[in-house]
């Protein structure tokens, strides 16, 4: 297993979760983040003064993939979270040793899958 983290705009996201859903990517996490890197941020006048706004708004889009969907689910995600902008995120993907679905104490990949299309955000 995988742990795929894109740190993307946040007027992408639903693109993004719509790719995912037809990949049948089960369970999302996604946290409002702070973060720079190439895009530099900005400047404005605060109270007379200019402030330089280094850390701009991202979100951090993270789930947990079969490593069969790893390669696809790289592609959807980049797809859909491309603007052709600075600033469209980065994405990384990390190994899973073990996954456990708390509640029924079940192991490994199958905690990680859907079982039926999820169709978030309709």
């Amino acid at each position: 297993m995988k742990k795929v983290e894109a740190i993307i705009r946040a007027e992408r996201l639903q693109e993004v979760q719509d790719a995912l859903d037809e990949l049948g990517v089960s369970g999302l996490t996604v946290s409002e983040v702070m973060g720079c890197g190439r895009q530099k941020g900005y400047t404005e006048q605060y109270r007379g003064s200019r402030v330089n706004i280094s850390l701009l708004p991202k979100l951090k889009v993270e789930s947990v993939v079969a490593d069969e969907l790893v390669d696809k689910v790289v592609d959807a995600v980049v797809g859909a979270a491309y603007t052709g902008e600075i600033g469209d995120g980065r994405l990384f993907v990390y190994d899973v040793v073990q996954a456990v679905r708390i509640r029924t104490g079940e192991r490994g990949e199958d905690t990680v899958r859907h079982e039926a299309p999820v169709g978030w955000g309709y």
